[in-house]
């Protein structure tokens, strides 16, 4: 696949660009698409030189005429990964070259697109309450862009606690409307009930209920016990000193806190791509 790291690096011409060998041509391009009346062609550039222009030394031709297709919507141009997924169903019956144009008018293509280098990230999260922050909040990202030049994307597991809902069954929080008994607002609390919540909730419910007996069911997703990670994941835990990077059966993974901002979640979104792809 080859897809520009970032569109300030492709160069856009309306007149031959093989007749202007020799000549200035801007220091950042790498790219050139020449928009002719005859059709569209892609080409690597080589330049030589010092300062904001360079010499153009020679073309590479990358794709030409029936092998290039223009997408009719502007989009995005940072986001790597609809540019990708948009491109792929065009590329058919010859057509391996996809130009795009940006929201700002800026011009890039994908040539080969491919999801190969796209990293697919596992949203883990409790549900309820609806909808569930983390998921809810990183599907809002995602449609802002903000995600867009770290080629990458989200599926979700939600682990559902309403598989657990009955009479005898405590959760840690009234918000989530869950059928049961709740640790932070009900004192009946019978003996052998069963407990649904984290390692915090174990402690609150021993320190408030020291003398009864119970089953604990650690909904915890760094627990693993209700559901083990497949991929790189993102999750959040109610302990703020259990943040960051973690490993979980061999699989690299992050931490936010139950109640991380956006802002908190998008810089351990990047910093997990940073471990993933090994970089410092």
């Amino acid at each position: 696949m080859i897809f520009p790291a970032d569109y300030k690096s492709v160069g856009v011409t309306r007149t031959d660009p093989t007749e202007r060998i020799g000549c200035p041509i801007y220091f950042s391009t790498e790219y050139l698409i020449a928009d002719l009346p005859s059709g569209f062609s892609t080409y690597k550039v080589k330049s030589e030189g010092e300062g904001l222009l360079k010499k153009l030394i020679s073309l590479e031709p990358v794709a030409k005429g029936s092998q290039i297709k223009k997408f009719e919507e502007k989009l995005d141009s940072h986001d790597r990964t609809r540019l990708i997924e948009s491109a792929i169903p065009l590329c058919k019956g010859g057509v391996n070259t996809i130009i795009f144009e940006g929201m700002d008018r800026h011009i890039t293509f994908v040539q080969y697109p491919s999801l190969h280098e796209v990293v697919e990230i596992e949203i883990i999260d409790i549900s309820p309450p609806e909808p569930p922050w983390l998921a809810f909040a990183i599907q809002r990202l995602t449609r802002s862009g903000i995600l867009g030049e770290l080629n990458i994307r989200f599926t979700t597991k939600l682990i559902d606690l309403r598989q657990f809902e009955g009479e005898k069954m405590v959760f840690p929080c009234h918000a989530s409307e869950l059928r049961g008994k709740y640790l932070d607002t009900d004192i009946d609390i019978e003996n052998n009930s069963e407990l649904v919540g984290c390692d915090i909730s174990k402690q609150i419910f021993e320190l408030r209920f020291p003398d009864l007996d119970y089953r604990h069911i650690n909904m915890c997703p760094l627990k693993a016990e209700l559901y083990m990670p497949t991929r790189p994941f993102i999750t959040r835990c109610c302990q703020s000193k259990k943040s960051g990077m973690v490993n979980i059966n061999g699989i690299d993974g992050v931490v936010v806190h139950w109640g991380a901002s956006e802002y908190d979640i998008v810089d351990a979104i990047r910093m997990l791509v940073k471990v993933l792809k090994g970089i410092k």
